[in-house]
């Protein structure tokens, strides 16, 4: 086998990897603020168990630190509102509503780089819409308060990868993902005293240690579905080009929708009218590539901290 068709699987390996996220997600009884916080502080305790971030750290000025930490905060708020979409919802409608994170990116990153939209960006977002009412119109009336949080969350993936894209060369990738989710950890437990009074939906304790069963499935989570793919992708897109590499990324919903259908069932919760207009929003954000190809591949710090990932400027 090639070194390019290895990668290819291994890329798609991971985003199948990023799919079961939102099973997970579905399957873990903790409440969306618990569940997030486990997985940040589990992860970045794995990663602080390397020489080589603190090495990085220790070297790293303190403003550039800073930024990153920003951006952590904006990570680990796009991770309880997409938990929180589950919640409210289930794993495909959270799914889907993270596919809009390649539209939102077209429409917020020109804001960010301060430049002119281009025709395309535009079109991108229009084009969308259909397929957005669809869904809307689809899902049960109880579940569309997670459609709005799932879109909100989709936002902050634009916004943390728009801004990690400005920040992409300073750091060391481990070093980057460890800082950004320990800060987002930090964000959360600071949060976590007015959360039942700001989003009750999401609440829970922080510091009731896991049942047997949640336990392993976070371990799952942040090992398997976290450490594990962000590890191979680095290996991967060494041997393929970004243009392949958006591709497999933007399948990560198609994953997800399939394995919520094969493992939970939940094509009985929703009408045709949603999974058409998931192929709408399905179908626009698999052509952005086409239309927007990418120029090379950046070092993919966003990799470990999104369900749903540009990797590509």
């Amino acid at each position: 086998m090639s070194p390019t068709s290895k990668a290819q699987l291994q890329i798609h390996f991971c985003v199948l990897l990023w799919g079961f996220t939102a099973i997970i997600g579905k399957l873990i009884s903790l409440p969306a603020l618990p569940l997030v916080w486990w997985r940040m502080l589990l992860v970045a305790l794995a990663l602080a168990l390397l020489p080589r971030v603190w090495r990085s750290l220790r070297a790293m000025p303190s403003r550039l630190a800073w930024a990153y930490a920003g951006v952590g905060v904006l990570v680990a708020l796009h991770w309880l509102t997409f938990y929180g979409a589950i919640k409210l919802a289930n794993a495909s409608v959270a799914a889907t509503c993270i596919a809009l994170a390649t539209v939102f990116t077209a429409l917020i990153e020109p804001w960010l780089a301060r430049r002119r939209f281009a025709p395309r960006e535009v079109l991108l977002g229009i084009a969308v819409l259909p397929g957005v009412a669809l869904v809307v119109d689809g899902v049960p009336d109880d579940m569309r308060i997670g459609v709005v949080v799932g879109a909100i969350s989709a936002v902050f993936v634009a916004l943390f990868g728009s801004l990690n894209k400005r920040l992409v060369d300073h750091g060391d990738p481990l070093t980057v993902t460890a800082l950004e989710l320990g800060a987002g950890t930090a964000a959360l437990t600071v949060l976590a005293p007015v959360m039942p009074l700001l989003f009750p939906a999401f609440a829970g304790p922080l510091l009731i240690v896991p049942s047997l069963h949640d336990g392993l499935l976070l371990l799952t989570l942040s090992l398997a579905c976290t450490l594990l793919p962000f590890a191979l992708s680095l290996v991967a897109l060494r041997h393929m080009s970004a243009f392949a590499a958006q591709l497999a990324v933007n399948l990560e919903p198609v994953y997800a929708i399939v394995l919520a259908i094969l493992l939970l069932d939940e094509q009985h919760e929703l009408s045709p009218r949603f999974y058409l207009g998931v192929a709408i929003i399905l179908l626009v954000v698999l052509a952005y590539p086409l239309l927007h190809r990418p120029r090379r591949i950046n070092q993919p710090e966003a990799l470990a901290v999104g369900e749903a990932k540009d990797i590509t400027d």
